[in-house]
């Protein structure tokens, strides 16, 4: 897809986005939208999903650790057309195809079960390795919350993964400098977020997180370096697209009313 399709696709994801969320009465509004432009990016141009099939054993893999915002992959899954959009309109319903959290066995292209926050790059960092032990071509993308890497899992996965020179690996970090209640600096500081991943001898790309482009360059660039892991520190705005929404750290859990809906759709279609 060229730049402006991208976009545009973009727009309808966050647009689905509000819809889902509001329709079912309850999500993560927030971070899906700020890691909207990561997800186009990734599933509309990065990945390589030989056949469109989620068992086809050369795809690529994505793992969404931060499995809260769920509704931003389902979103981006239906309008890539890798999920059946209808499954949208049973959000968090019983037994649906689209639970609160990402469930492989409900939802193609889902590769873990996730939720309890931590897990993901572990699970990938393995995913990784074993690709090179069996000489597959796959590559390895999962994206973790800022808040997340205040879990220690991440860290040790970040040693392993250095020491088996898994180029094949790219963590994209949703830096929006938001979590569940406040500031991650307030809660349990990052900073400096850079130093530290180049200390644990990672190839460090930082990009604008909602700026499609940006991100595009940033994940051009991780094919560059040959015998270490990457990772793009991708600056983002919690709530990004909607000005009422963006950088307001109660929108973590909160939900358009009918009234913001149309006034995030007009700010979207303008």
């Amino acid at each position: 897809m060229d730049i402006a399709s991208l976009q545009n696709a973009a727009r309808t994801v966050r647009k689905t986005i509000l819809r889902t969320n509001a329709r079912a009465g309850q999500g993560h509004t927030g971070g899906d939208l700020s890691e909207t432009d990561i997800l186009v990016t990734l599933f509309l141009h990065v990945l390589n999903l030989p056949g469109r099939d989620p068992q086809n054993p050369d795809r690529d893999r994505f793992i969404l650790s931060k499995g809260h915002g769920v509704c931003g992959l389902y979103s981006t899954l239906a309008t890539a057309g890798l999920i059946d959009a209808a499954w949208l309109d049973d959000y968090l319903t019983f037994d649906s195809h689209t639970p609160g959290h990402p469930v492989r066995q409900k939802t193609p292209f889902v590769e873990l079960n996730t939720g309890a926050l931590g897990h993901g790059l572990p699970v990938a960092t393995g995913l990784a390795l074993a690709a090179k032990r069996q000489n597959r071509s796959y590559r390895v993308y999962v994206l973790v919350g800022d808040g997340e890497l205040q879990e220690g899992s991440n860290w040790e996965s970040a040693m392993t993964a250095a020491h088996y020179d898994l180029d094949n690996l790219t963590v994209i970090v949703d830096r929006n400098t938001l979590q569940l209640a406040d500031r991650t600096e307030s809660i349990v500081g990052l900073e400096p977020l850079a130093d530290k991943w180049r200390a644990f001898g990672f190839d460090l790309h930082e990009a604008r997180g909602n700026d499609i482009p940006d991100l595009i360059r940033a994940f051009e660039a991780t094919r560059t370096v040959a015998g270490k892991p990457h990772v793009i520190l991708a600056h983002t705005r919690k709530g990004a697209g909607v000005s009422f929404i963006e950088d307001r750290a109660e929108w973590h859990h909160r939900i358009p009313t009918t009234e913001e809906l149309e006034r995030a759709y007009a700010e979207l279609e303008s």
